[in-house]
């Protein structure tokens, strides 16, 4: 168990060091995932019980992530209560068009790969 979380934080480490050598514009996290993923496909897509059991204990807690983010955004009322108008505006262009961009894709893929339920 502690060999697989010791092998999660060693991706995520492997990831903040690519991105922060080669500059890339990604999170760390994101490309140590990447790098999760591609070992595993190396793998032939079989996921070990003892990381599967530290994923799955982590996403049971997943919502004790998610303190430190209401912890900040009620230590910043204020400043959010500010800019309230271009948080709002951010927010809603970027939901229209996250679910346009969604939808235009969706149909493309139906297209070219024949889905009969257009």
């Amino acid at each position: 168990m502690i060999g697989a979380f010791t092998g999660l934080l060693a991706c995520q480490l492997a990831g903040e060091i690519v991105v922060r050598a080669t500059g890339l514009p990604l999170p760390g996290p994101i490309l140590g995932m990447l790098l999760l993923f591609l070992f595993l496909l190396w793998r032939g897509g079989e996921v070990p019980a003892p990381l599967a059991a530290v994923a799955d204990g982590l996403l049971r807690h997943l919502g004790l992530l998610f303190v430190p983010a209401g912890v900040g955004v009620i230590a910043h009322l204020g400043l959010l209560a500010e800019a309230l108008l271009p948080i709002a505006l951010a927010v809603s262009i970027g939901t229209l068009v996250a679910i346009a961009f969604t939808g235009r894709l969706m149909q493309a893929l139906a297209r070219r790969f024949g889905d009969e339920r257009r």
